[in-house]
């Protein structure tokens, strides 16, 4: 069994607050501190199999354009999702499952493109807006019981778990691969950074805090307990984790390596995009409507998220 990264963005950001602020509040949090993202979702080739651990933004998906207020910022294209998942050596027919953390759009995108996958998908997910027409979807029960002290999982193949990891969304879950002796945590968005694993903290972004919060204590517990490479979708940390099978210490953490972003203006499309689940606004498909002009109170349809968390594009 080999796990790879599928890479597909890089020099994004996820300011302190973002990535700290859920539980006290982002205004106790430095927003001048920037640390380093990106996007990648995971690839796991049993031999017999491949399975895929969620499938990026949808094609035709616009890059943002941040300032120096941005909370958050996806990153740069390397190449498209599908593209990277080539790269890699693969077809889209070959893969059999997709293993989904959560509804969101930079995680869910390009499922459409995998005709011979069933896509397991915890069951609270499936009213998603993201997931509407699809055919292939397996509601995931987690009726495999307890997983060490994680209470209900999905037993996927061997050494190869899906638990439910409620609380970024209402059917988030987290993927566990157990390979020579390592437990790879192949996540969405339990944390954007690695820096908010060590320091404990939940980031802005939830649609259950209790929940968010009995999921990252037991995320803690058991890499305090079992030797765990932490594999996340947003931050280089994920593949720099997996490339050196590095085992997180939660008590020697790794040395933080900020992001200098270049703030250089670029032409602005007019289009907003969400920073947390990829949703674009687009003036055209809303009456002629420009962002700017949205009630203050205005909320993304698909992620709940205020204005405050969109980029332009």
């Amino acid at each position: 069994m080999v796990i790879k990264a599928v890479k597909f963005r890089e020099h994004g950001f996820y300011t302190q607050p973002f990535a700290f602020g859920g539980e006290e509040g982002p205004d106790k949090f430095d927003s001048n501190i920037r640390y380093r993202g990106s996007m990648q979702n995971y690839l796991i080739d049993t031999g017999d199999e491949v399975i895929l651990v969620d499938t990026g933004f949808p094609a035709g998906t616009p890059e943002e354009s941040p300032d120096e207020t941005s909370l958050g910022y996806t990153g740069k294209d390397i190449c498209s999702y599908m593209e990277a998942f080539a790269a890699l050596g693969y077809k889209p027919e070959q893969v059999t499952k997709i293993l989904l953390t959560h509804k969101h759009s930079d995680h869910s995108g390009e499922i459409k493109s995998f005709p011979n996958a069933k896509v397991y998908v915890g069951k609270d997910e499936l009213a998603a807006a993201e997931l509407q027409g699809l055919t292939n979807l397996v509601p995931v029960e987690y009726t495999d019981g307890a997983y060490y002290n994680f209470p209900e999982s999905q037993k996927i193949a061997d050494g190869i778990f899906l638990i439910k990891a409620k609380g970024h969304t209402y059917g988030n879950s987290i993927v566990i691969v157990e390979l020579d002796g390592l437990f790879y945590m192949l996540h969405g968005d339990i944390t954007y950074v690695d820096e908010a694993l060590y320091e404990n903290k939940l980031s802005v972004v939830f649609d259950d805090l209790a929940a968010a919060r009995e999921t990252m204590d037991r995320v803690r517990e058991f890499v305090k307990n079992h030797p765990t490479v932490y594999c996340g979708t947003h931050t280089p940390q994920g593949y720099e984790n997996l490339e050196a099978k590095r085992v997180i210490d939660l008590d020697n953490p790794v040395e933080t390596v900020f992001e200098e972003f270049d703030f250089s203006k670029k032409e602005a499309t007019g289009k907003y995009i969400c920073s947390v689940c990829g949703y674009v606004y687009d003036p055209a498909d809303n009456d002629g409507i420009a962002f700017e002009d949205l009630p203050d109170d205005w909320r993304c349809p698909l992620c709940n998220q205020p204005k405050e968390k969109f980029n332009k594009a």
